[in-house]
């Protein structure tokens, strides 16, 4: 039996653009739903299930993609989501990843590059047979990684897939000094400054989330990267 196609979401108002996307991405034995606008689009997402949303910034109606993006992630806290846009300012990219994308892809794109980074997302989320370990004790606080649940009796934080692949990798690998690099190829599948950002953002809410832990302690090696200090 014939394992069932990926669906993507691609949201595109040039529709040209969005044939040609959406034809090559169809050539490679994916399910694509093209919608021109963000309103189409959440309706759309709301009415299917999807395993991957492709966003352009820049759409007519109520919702542009970084709204888009924003609602998606709110309903849905794992569905990987790519950004499409013209816009390269850094303060464009970086509110991309604030709203909640995964990625960030500066038209005009190579399509075969745009489907290789469709695969880094794709691989991840098959990932879910890792037999490493998925529950870790963080001073008083219980990690449940297959859950995305960190808490103990007064607090419970109910993680994104994102923090919680994050707090996962520094829970393997702690008490040791961790590159920046390194952490990003091994949660985000690739090495760049916008996501070297996105990382800072995520390392400051871990941070909150173990302010009152005294027995773990995420320790900044300045020019470095990351060290997490704990005892299982």
């Amino acid at each position: 039996m014939s394992q069932p196609k990926l669906k993507i979401l691609l949201v595109e108002d040039d529709p040209v653009l969005g044939y040609v996307v959406k034809d090559y991405l169809q050539k490679q034995d994916y399910d694509v739903t093209h919608c021109t606008d963000g309103d189409t689009a959440w309706h759309q997402f709301m009415k299917n299930i999807y395993d991957i949303c492709l966003l352009d910034i820049m759409l007519p109606g109520k919702k542009d993609g970084m709204e888009l993006a924003n609602s998606i992630r709110k309903k849905n806290e794992n569905i990987p989501i790519i950004l499409l846009s013209s816009k390269n300012m850094d303060d464009d990219k970086i509110a991309g990843f604030e709203s909640g994308a995964d990625d960030y892809v500066t038209k005009p794109y190579n399509l075969q590059e745009l489907l290789l980074r469709i695969q880094v997302f794709v691989k991840r989320s098959k990932k879910k047979e890792d037999p490493g370990p998925v529950v870790f004790k963080i001073g008083e606080l219980d990690f449940d990684y297959s859950n995305l649940i960190l808490r103990n009796e007064k607090v419970e934080y109910q993680l994104t897939q994102r923090e919680a692949d994050l707090i996962r990798y520094l829970c393997l690998n702690a008490n040791r000094v961790l590159k920046r690099d390194e952490i990003l190829m091994n949660v985000w599948g690739k090495d760049d400054y916008f996501l070297g950002r996105s990382m800072d953002v995520f390392i400051t809410k871990i941070r909150k989330y173990l302010k009152a832990q005294t027995a773990a302690k995420l320790q900044t090696i300045h020019g470095i990267g990351f060290k997490f200090n704990f005892n299982q």
